[in-house]
C-alpha cells in the first residue's frame, strides 16, 4: 500500500521557484567575527527574526545544534551559546503562521524514541511546518559529553540511517515493535500521538561526502550542500549530478538547498567594505583556527591546507556562497543560482534584524519581478 502524502501546511513543496529561508538565529549565526552589532540569540531577537521571515513570505527557519563552542575551556564564547533547537523550534512554532520550522538532531545525542516524540509534538504546535535536519554528528569534543566517542565516517551513517529508522517507525505504525539493530534495542517500541504531516514529517539532511550524499539522496527530502565553485556552469553541474544521482540510485525527486551570507549596501563598495570589516578586520581568529581543527579532524575531502585557504570564507558565514553588493547584484546572483537548478537558500547576516529589513525591502521584489517567487501577503496571526 503507498502511504499517502499529506503535508499542506509545509511551505518547502509550494510553488515558489526559488524558496528561501533563515538559518541559525538559535545562535550567533555562521559568521565568525568580532564586530559589536554581531547578532546575539536573545528570544526578542529570535522572534523579531522569525516574525520578519514569516511576514516576507520565507519558507524556512532552521535552528542548528550545537552543544559546545569551537574553543576549548572557553565554554562562555558565542560559537558555544546556543537554544536548543526543539524547544526553539517549538516555541518559534507558535510565534509564526507560515513558515515552515526546523529542528536539528545529531544522532548521538539524542535517542530515536526521544526524538520522535519531540517532532511530533512540535509538528502539532505547527500545524504541521516541522522538518528534522539530520546531522552524523562530527563534533568530537561535544559527543564526548554526552559519552558517545565520535565513530568512523562510514559508521556514523550507519548509526544514523538506524537511528532515523526507528524514529521513522515510531511516526508511522499504530502497534507496538521491537527493534533489534546494530546501535539501537527498542522493546514494544511506540510513540502518540503521531505528527499531522503523512507519511512522515519531512528530512533534510547535508551530504558533502560520497557517503553523506547517499545517505542525503536516500532519506531525505531537502539535501543541503556546499556549491564548490563561482562559476555558475559548475553549480550547475554540481546540482544536477546530486539530484540525478537520486534518480538513478533511488527513484527519488530531492530539492537541493545551500546558504549564503548576505551583505547588501548601497554601493558594491561598501558591501565589499563591510564584508572585509567583519570577516577580516575583526576575524575571530580564535574561533575560526578551532572550526577548521574540528572540521579537519572528521570531515572527509578538504585538506587542512584547503580549510585555512578558505579562512575567510568561514568567517563570512561558515563557507556558504557569499551573496554580496547591492540589492540588484544579490538578485542576479539568486537568478543565477536558480537558474543552475538550486531549489533553495539558507540565508545568515552579522546583523540579522538590519540585513532582513533591507533584503526584505529591496531584494524580495525584485525576485517576485523575475517570477522567482510569487508576491506574499503577510497574515500575522494572533499570539496569547
Amino acid at each position: 500500500m503507498q502511504d499517502i502524502l499529506s503535508r499542506p501546511n509545509n511551505p518547502l513543496f509550494g510553488g515558489n521557484r526559488l524558496k528561501l529561508g533563515l538559518f541559525g538565529t538559535n545562535g550567533k549565526g555562521s559568521a565568525q567575527t568580532l564586530v559589536p552589532e554581531a547578532f546575539k540569540p536573545t528570544w526578542d531577537n529570535v522572534i523579531k527574526t522569525a516574525c520578519l521571515a514569516d511576514d516576507a513570505g520565507y519558507e524556512a527557519i532552521v535552528a542548528y545544534a550545537r552543544w559546545k563552542g569551537y574553543i576549548p575551556g572557553r565554554i562562555t564564547h558565542p560559537s558555544g551559546v546556543i537554544l536548543d533547537p526543539f524547544t526553539f523550534a517549538a516555541g518559534v512554532a507558535q510565534a509564526t503562521s507560515r513558515a515552515a520550522i526546523f529542528a536539528t538532531s545529531h544522532a548521538p545525542t539524542m535517542h530515536p524514541v526521544a526524538a520522535a516524540k519531540a517532532c511530533a509534538t512540535i509538528d502539532i504546535i505547527s500545524g504541521g511546518r516541522l522538518v528534522l535536519n539530520v546531522v552524523a554528528g562530527w563534533n568530537k569534543p561535544e559527543l564526548e559529553m554526552f559519552g558517545a566517542p565520535l565513530k568512523e565516517h562510514t559508521e556514523r551513517y550507519a548509526h544514523l540511517a538506524e537511528w532515523l529508522t526507528i524514529i521513522e517507525r515510531l511516526w508511522r505504525e499504530d502497534e507496538e515493535f521491537d527493534h533489534d539493530g546494530a546501535f539501537f534495542k527498542v522493546i514494544k517500541g511506540m510513540s502518540m500521538p503521531k505528527p499531522l504531516q503523512k507519511p512522515r514529517i519531512p528530512i533534510m539532511s547535508a551530504g558533502g561526502s560520497d557517503t553523506g550524499r547517499r545517505f542525503a539522496c536516500e532519506r531525505a527530502d531537502i539535501c543541503f550542500l556546499l556549491l564548490h565553485s563561482e562559476d555558475p556552469a559548475d553549480w550547475a553541474k554540481q546540482i544536477a549530478a546530486y539530484k540525478q544521482f537520486a534518480r538513478d540510485e533511488f527513484d527519488r525527486e530531492v530539492q537541493v538547498w545551500t546558504y549564503a551570507p548576505v551583505v547588501q549596501r548601497d554601493s558594491r563598495k561598501e558591501a565589499q567594505d563591510y564584508l572585509r570589516y567583519y570577516a577580516v578586520e575583526n576575524e575571530d581568529k580564535d574561533s575560526v583556527d578551532g572550526w577548521i581543527a574540528g572540521n579537519a579532524a572528521t570531515a572527509k575531502g578538504m585538506s587542512m591546507e584547503t580549510l585555512q585557504s578558505l579562512r575567510m570564507h568561514f568567517a563570512a558565514g561558515g563557507g556558504g556562497t557569499q551573496l554580496v553588493g547591492t540589492a540588484d547584484d544579490i538578485a542576479d546572483r539568486l537568478h543565477q543560482l536558480s537558474d543552475a537548478g538550486l531549489d533553495g537558500l539558507l540565508l545568515t547576516w552579522v546583523d540579522f534584524i538590519d540585513g532582513m529589513t533591507r533584503f526584505n525591502r529591496d531584494v524580495m521584489p525584485m525576485l517576485e519581478q523575475r517570477q522567482l517567487r510569487t508576491p506574499f501577503q503577510a497574515s500575522r496571526k494572533l499570539v496569547a
